[in-house]
């Protein structure tokens, strides 16, 4: 059995889960709100570097002809290349602060590899998109305790 604060951080770095799973998890097992969105806020940004240095090692060199990982990766690609094109920089931010499926650390990582973004210029846009998000999905969990507690 997983304890709960291993629950809470396996949610935290599963592949188009992240924050948009571990959040409400960490605030309904009693976990102060402030902790839960600033540990939430750290693993994902952490996320960031092994999935985009290894997308290039791994993905490039064994994955490419994978069906289903070639369907993930267009499915990205056609989701978020338009956010790319029309807002540049931006468009990388909502893509990840949006918190809707298939958008996150993992997707958008992986749509700043596809469009050639650097790392350097991508992480950034990364970040700013998951405070954006965390800070949505933290302020809808506390509302949603609130209305429950209400009921």
């Amino acid at each position: 059995m997983i304890p709960k604060t291993g629950l809470y951080l396996l949610i935290n770095g599963l592949p188009f889960i992240e924050s948009r799973g571990a959040i409400p998890v960490g605030i309904a097992l009693g976990y102060n709100p402030i902790l839960v969105f600033i540990s939430s806020v750290i693993i994902n940004c952490l996320l960031f570097f092994p999935i985009y240095f290894g997308l290039k090692i791994l993905y490039e060199r064994f994955f490419s002809e994978i069906r289903i990982v070639k369907k993930i990766v267009n499915r990205v690609r056609r989701k978020g290349e338009p956010y790319i094109e029309k807002y540049g920089f931006i468009g990388l931010i909502l893509f990840v602060g949006v918190p809707l499926p298939m958008t996150g650390v993992y997707s958008g990582t992986l749509l700043a590899w596809l469009a050639g973004i650097q790392w350097r210029k991508a992480f950034p846009a990364i970040v700013a998109g998951v405070l954006i998000s965390a800070s949505i999905i933290t302020l809808a969990s506390l509302g949603m305790i609130k209305f429950i507690s209400f009921c």
